[in-house]
C-alpha cells in the first residue's frame, strides 16, 4: 500500500509561490496492499479468539465509516479555512501537519497493527486536512471538480466492490502480483520524480496535461481501483480466519488509505483534463 497520496505531482499544480514538496508523497503507497499491511500473513497469527472477540466483515464496513467521518470533519475544516481568506499560505500549515503526521501515523499502524483503534482515527484526521486543502485549492482552479471526483472515487469503490462480490474480478495470485507489481512501478516512478526534482530536472509529460500525462494518470486511477480487490480479500480473509476485532479498524485504515490515493488521483487526472 501507498504511504501517502503521492501529493507531488497534484502539488505541481498548485501555484508556485508555494513550496509543497515537502508533501511528496510514501504514505500512500506504504498504506496499500503491496505492503505489509493487508498481506497474506497479516492475519495468520490473530486467530483464536472468543466469536465476540472476532474481526467481522460488517465491523468494518462501521469502523470505515467513522474514519470517513473524521476525514470529512477535518477536510471540513481546512476547506472553509481556504475559502474565508482564499490564501493558500494560511492552510498551508494545516495541510503541513496532515502531511507528514498522516505519514507517521500511517506507519505506526502498518507495523504496530494492535495500536488500530487509535492510530487508524488520528490518520484519518490528519488525512482530512491536506485533503481539505488540497481539494478547495482544486475547487478554486477548477470550480466544479472536487464534485467530480467524489463521485468517480465512491462510484468507483461500489463497482469494485459489486465486481468482487459478483466474482468477476477475483483475488487470484497471478492478479495479486501483478497489481502489486504495478503499484510498486507507480510508487518507483513518483520517487524517482521526487529525487531528480531535488536536483532541478523535472519530467513533464508525466505531470503535464498532454496525452501522455492524462494516459499516466488514468493507467495509475486503474491500478489504485483495482487495489480495493486486494482490499476486499483480505478483509474477508481475515474475519474468515478469526482475526482479533481491533483488526476491523486496521481493514478500514487500509480501505481508507486506498480510497484517499484514488481521490486525489481522480482530482490530477481531472484537473489535466481540464487544463487542455
Amino acid at each position: 500500500m501507498p504511504l501517502g497520496s503521492f501529493f507531488f505531482s497534484t502539488l505541481s499544480r498548485i501555484p508556485k509561490s508555494v513550496n509543497l514538496n515537502t508533501f511528496l508523497t510514501m504514505e500512500e503507497r506504504t498504506m496499500r496492499s503491496s505492503n505489509p499491511t493487508l498481506q497474506d500473513n497479516t492475519f495468520r497469527s490473530e486467530r483464536y479468539y472468543s466469536i465476540d472477540e472476532q474481526m467481522t466483515v460488517s465491523g468494518v464496513v462501521n469502523k470505515t465509516g467513522i474514519l470517513l467521518s473524521c476525514v470529512l470533519l477535518t477536510a471540513g475544516w481546512t476547506w472553509i479555512k481556504f475559502y474565508q481568506t482564499g490564501d493558500v499560505q494560511v492552510v498551508y500549515p494545516w495541510m503541513m501537519l496532515g502531511a507528514i503526521g498522516g505519514l507517521v501515523l500511517a506507519l505506526v499502524t502498518a507495523f504496530k497493527k494492535e495500536w488500530a483503534p487509535v492510530t487508524s482515527v488520528g490518520y484519518a484526521l490528519l488525512e482530512g486536512l491536506f485533503i481539505g486543502g488540497i481539494s478547495s485549492i482544486f475547487e478554486k482552479q477548477f470550480p466544479g471538480i472536487v464534485i467530480q471526483a467524489t463521485a468517480l472515487t465512491f462510484g468507483t469503490l461500489f463497482s469494485m466492490l459489486a465486481a468482487y462480490r459478483s466474482g468477476f474480478i477475483q483475488a487470484t495470485d497471478n492478479f495479486k502480483l501483478g497489481i502489486v507489481a504495478a503499484t510498486g512501478g507507480i510508487a518507483l516512478v513518483y520517487v524517482a520524480t521526487m529525487l531528480l526534482s531535488m536536483f532541478g530536472i523535472n519530467v513533464p509529460y508525466i505531470y503535464g496535461s498532454g496525452p501522455f500525462g492524462i494516459l499516466f494518470s488514468l493507467f495509475v486511477v486503474v491500478i489504485a481501483a483495482l487495489n480495493f480487490i486486494l482490499d476486499f480479500d483480505f478483509i474477508e480473509k481475515g474475519a474468515r480466519q478469526g482475526a482479533p476485532k481491533y483488526m476491523e479498524w486496521y481493514g478500514a485504515f487500509a480501505l481508507m488509505v486506498t480510497l484517499i490515493w484514488l481521490y486525489v488521483e481522480f482530482l490530477r487526472l481531472l484537473s489535466k483534463l481540464r487544463d487542455r
